[in-house]
């Protein structure tokens, strides 16, 4: 989460008046994260107050956001707990403020947890709720491509190319190459609504149990067991980038006693470790070598994450194949 955008009261009261959630007592931007803007927002209800997240989005349009809109309401109905578009008098959830799609979302009470203070009970009690997730979403109605994916990857990857090492770029293309052998056989491999992104920042704990999962706004249709490898990839990660076995093996078994894994998963695994580890490299690499993004409606600096820990946590991968065990 990050401020790229700023709201005014003024303007956030223009908003409120669709509503009949009380008025504004505290509004604060909230810091962190990268691609949208996000503020905490308290309201006040005969003398009631109630807390709230008013989010912006810097890198989709407006008319990108009904799937954002509809995924998260469908989740909420089928108790998965992620943020979604509170609904005004009008039965409306997505708005438009300062120029940028936006809806303000229920706050979740729960706490972020470091990286480096996750636990085998915190992996094991996401790789449940990830579970939950997919088999929730699998017969959501809407598709939706992932706007960082196979396609987004390979042209990227071609294109900064000139600007690597001539063994990051082998390196990077030749993950690019490895995944789309994978695509030619991977009739078997289960499909549907994925998260995208659950990093750690990304999930809030009430001591080892997860409260919530927070920005589903990479959400996509796309290989199940490959959402699973970004979360192995981030939450059961060392600083070297080797991977904590005891924390994966908690996070997998957690996984599978909801969703078990079939064969072709089982096959398919050791290399969706590394293509999203490739994944992350990639979309690291791009604003830290200053290329600009035409996606981003901002003018905002944009944070910046290393993106060394994501290559070191593929050649981690590429010297020790990941198993499903």
């Amino acid at each position: 989460m990050a401020v790229y955008t700023s709201v005014s009261r003024a303007e956030l009261d223009k908003l409120l008046a669709d509503y009949d959630l009380g008025t504004c007592v505290d509004l604060k931007g909230i810091d962190g994260g990268i691609e949208n803007t996000n503020y905490f927002v308290t309201l006040e209800n005969e003398q009631r107050r109630s807390e709230y997240v008013l989010t912006l989005f810097e890198e989709f349009s407006y008319d990108e956001m009904p799937f954002f809109v509809e995924l998260g309401k469908w989740l909420a109905e089928r108790d998965v707990p992620v943020p979604y578009a509170i609904e005004d008098r009008n039965g409306i959830g997505l708005k438009l403020l300062c120029g940028r799609p936006a809806f303000l979302q229920p706050r979740f009470n729960g706490s972020h947890v470091a990286q480096q203070e996750l636990t085998a009970e915190h992996c094991a009690s996401i790789g449940r709720a990830l579970a939950h997730l997919h088999l929730a979403g699998q017969d959501f109605y809407l598709t939706r491509q992932a706007h960082r994916g196979v396609f987004w990857w390979r042209r990227e990857s071609e294109s900064i190319a000139p600007r690597l090492s001539a063994e990051d770029a082998e390196l990077l293309q030749q993950e690019v190459r490895l995944f789309d052998e994978l695509r030619q056989n991977a009739e078997q491999l289960p499909m549907g609504i994925t998260h995208g992104d659950l990093f750690h920042d990304n999930a809030l704990f009430v001591g080892t149990e997860v409260e919530a999962i927070l920005d589903i706004y990479n959400a996509a249709t796309a290989y199940w067991l490959y959402d699973l490898a970004i979360v192995a990839n981030d939450w059961c990660v060392n600083p070297d980038g080797s991977i904590d076995t005891t924390r994966e093996r908690a996070l997998l078994d957690a996984y599978a006693n909801v969703r078990p894994f079939n064969d072709a998963e089982h096959a398919a695994w050791p290399q969706l470790c590394r293509t999203a580890a490739m994944r992350f490299w990639l979309s690291r690499l791009i604003p830290w070598l200053g290329i600009s993004q035409a996606s981003r409606q901002s003018d905002a600096e944009m944070k910046l994450k290393d993106p060394d820990e994501l290559k070191r946590i593929l050649l981690a991968r590429i010297a020790q194949p990941a198993s499903l065990g």
